[in-house]
């Protein structure tokens, strides 16, 4: 998979995501990858679970975006690199994780093993931090 073919299949990540639509979902994945949703978290191992977990607790439509990019390619190692960014009900920014993901693909494109390593946006963590006092003071 070349850079091209990896952009677009980070693409069609995101507008998974946004949609939750089981078949566009499972089309990114082959029927035996792995899915870690942190690198300390077991996998979710094969398509139907894969899917099954993104549809668990899915975020309400409209109040999240994302973009991601290729960031390395080596061997059939693919690397990207990107945002995910949460929105408040009145639009303004609520969180934001600056994310890479591993992710190794099958010859016919479908992502056989994906890792996600994320942190959070150092002034929403301060915010939350400091909105979290507050309320432990009960100074709201």
């Amino acid at each position: 998979m070349d850079r091209q073919a990896f952009q677009s299949w980070l693409d069609r990540y995101v507008e998974a995501w946004k949609r939750y639509d089981p078949q566009q979902i499972g089309d990114l994945f082959s029927e035996d990858a792995t899915y870690r949703f942190h690198p300390q978290d077991d996998p979710e191992h094969g398509r139907s679970e894969i899917v099954a977990a993104w549809l668990d607790e899915p975020d309400a439509k409209g109040t999240y975006d994302a973009h991601y990019e290729p960031l390395a390619i080596e061997g059939d190692v693919h690397v990207a690199h990107g945002w995910s960014r949460y929105f408040n009900p009145d639009g303004s920014p609520r969180d934001e994780y600056i994310n890479i993901y591993i992710c190794r693909f099958d010859d016919e494109g479908r992502c056989t093993d994906f890792i996600e390593y994320w942190i959070q946006n150092r002034e929403m963590r301060k915010r939350a931090l400091d909105e979290m006092v507050r309320k432990a003071l009960g100074s709201e």
